[in-house]
């Protein structure tokens, strides 16, 4: 009998070195492991990176969202994607916001709503950031996240009052 299969989805980002060839790490990782298929990207956008104080300076962000199918649980696919930033360098030391060479958020998992302390799905801040709902309604608008008020991607996108812009940076990460 075969494993159930959930649909996640998965924000990238990256505001140190290579951004790109970072992005496409975490790719690679996620489509070299036997219980990930990757089944969707989106365009690479570029924005200015958030920050706790506006007077902050940081290089800006490339970000995508992709579509994965695991029967892994959340919590494997956070442990998963929390190794994938270790091998490319991050260090998590408690900073919020900080510049990093790969960031990597489950957004979304299925119908699941989770509330542990190491993992919140839906993502709490998803509907807060046109970075990452501009990307997603790209390869799922109509994906309705769970949750006590469950609602569609484009409509979270169209009520976003994230005032950061955006510029398409690459068609796809995964050529």
């Amino acid at each position: 009998m075969a494993e159930p299969v959930a649909t996640a989805y998965i924000a990238l980002g990256s505001n140190l070195g290579d951004r790109l060839e970072m992005l496409r790490f975490a790719i690679r990782r996620l489509v070299d492991h036997p219980l990930i298929c990757v089944t969707g990207g989106s365009p690479v956008f570029e924005s200015p990176a958030m920050t706790l104080s506006g007077g902050e300076s940081q290089p800006d962000y490339l970000n995508a969202v992709i579509r994965i199918c695991t029967p892994m649980e959340p919590d494997e696919v956070l442990a998963l994607l929390l190794d994938i930033e270790r091998e490319a360098g991050r260090v998590r030391n408690g900073t919020r916001w900080a510049p990093r060479p790969l960031d990597l958020d489950v957004l979304s998992f299925g119908d699941q709503v989770v509330r542990s302390d190491a993992l919140t799905l839906p993502h709490p801040r998803l509907a807060e950031r046109r970075f990452v709902l501009e990307p997603w309604a790209r390869i799922a608008p109509d994906y309705v996240v769970p949750g006590p008020t469950p609602a569609r991607v484009d409509a979270l996108l169209a009520q976003c009052e994230d005032p950061g812009k955006l510029s398409l940076f690459s068609e796809s990460l995964l050529d």
